[in-house]
């Protein structure tokens, strides 16, 4: 099988891996619009992958779903928690593959902590509009199953760094969450807090890794604009992503980290059906029953 597809069409280039239909590329007339990361290896940060059947993390990964306790494994051990579900690790099979489109399809589970059955069928397309991208995600057992889901691409606006960048979403408010293990708090208005980005401003030396909520879809979509003040060399002047209403969550992350890992590369653009450890909360998680299916869907483009 191989191991990566490339998609062409319309200006733009999308190569996606097999091992968790993860977008390892993604050019507009060859600029960048998602951090990279090099083939044949491993997947760094999980950049691009697709994070089911739960988005961001699950503490000390442990939930109850009708009644049962499960344990599903550690895989952050310095915050104790389940981060980014089980599909990243799962090699996907292709079911159609041609010039612009790509379908690849993989089942999660029974698995340790996780003994349900989902099969997910991830549909790439690439146009003149850009890469759009659709998870379904199918419930193949006979007992009803917890669901949530989110692509995880780490946008590039340009050549500066993303401190100068300039980003806007309507979003009206965020969830806190601890600085040690970054669990739920509460959910807080972005009214006079750095996180106010419904009018488009830099990102300045700001710090985020939170979910936002309170999203405004304006014919079904929600769109988020990230551009490059000192324009990008090709006639465009950044990055977007839209994405449908099954996400009424959007996780942001600045990717800060220590010296001397290279820091704030990208802004990761996270659209989620549910919020962090949400299958503690319940907090729009996805009850799949049996024979049921579910579909989000999200674009990203050059602007």
């Amino acid at each position: 099988m191989s191991t990566e597809f490339t998609l062409s069409a319309g200006g733009y280039t999308a190569v996606v891996t097999a091992r968790a239909a993860a977008l390892r590329v993604l050019q507009y007339e060859g600029r960048d619009l998602v951090v990279p990361f090099p083939e044949g290896g491993p997947i760094p940060d999980y950049r691009g992958v697709i994070a089911a059947p739960w988005p961001n993390r699950i503490a000390d990964g442990t939930y109850s779903f009708d009644g049962v306790e499960h344990q599903v494994p550690i895989n952050e051990p310095e915050r104790a928690t389940a981060l980014h579900g089980l599909a990243f690790a799962l090699d996907w099979a292709v079911k159609e593959s041609d010039a612009g489109a790509l379908t690849l399809t993989c089942t999660v589970g029974p698995t340790a902590g996780y003994p349900f059955v989902l099969e997910l069928s991830a549909r790439f397309t690439l146009d003149k509009a850009g890469l759009h991208t659709s998870i379904t995600a199918r419930n193949a057992a006979d007992v009803a199953a917890p669901y949530g889901v989110c692509p995880h691409p780490y946008l590039v606006a340009g050549s500066s760094p993303l401190d100068e960048w300039v980003l806007e979403f309507d979003a009206d408010s965020f969830l806190d969450v601890t600085p040690d293990r970054l669990l739920p708090v509460g959910v807080v208005p972005v009214d006079g807090h750095a996180f106010d980005f419904r009018s488009a401003r830099a990102i300045g030396s700001t710090e985020i890794d939170h979910a936002f909520t309170g999203i405004a879809f304006d014919g079904g979509l929600a769109r988020l604009s990230l551009r490059d003040p000192a324009g990008t060399g090709v006639g465009t002047s950044g990055v977007g992503m839209s994405w449908d209403e099954s996400c009424p969550w959007l996780q942001i992350h600045t990717a800060d980290k220590p010296a001397p890992i290279p820091s704030r590369i990208g802004l990761a653009v996270e659209p989620m059906t549910c919020p962090p450890d949400a299958f503690n909360s319940g907090t729009d998680l996805i009850r799949l029953e049996p024979g049921a299916q579910h579909t989000a869907s999200w674009s990203i483009y050059a602007l």
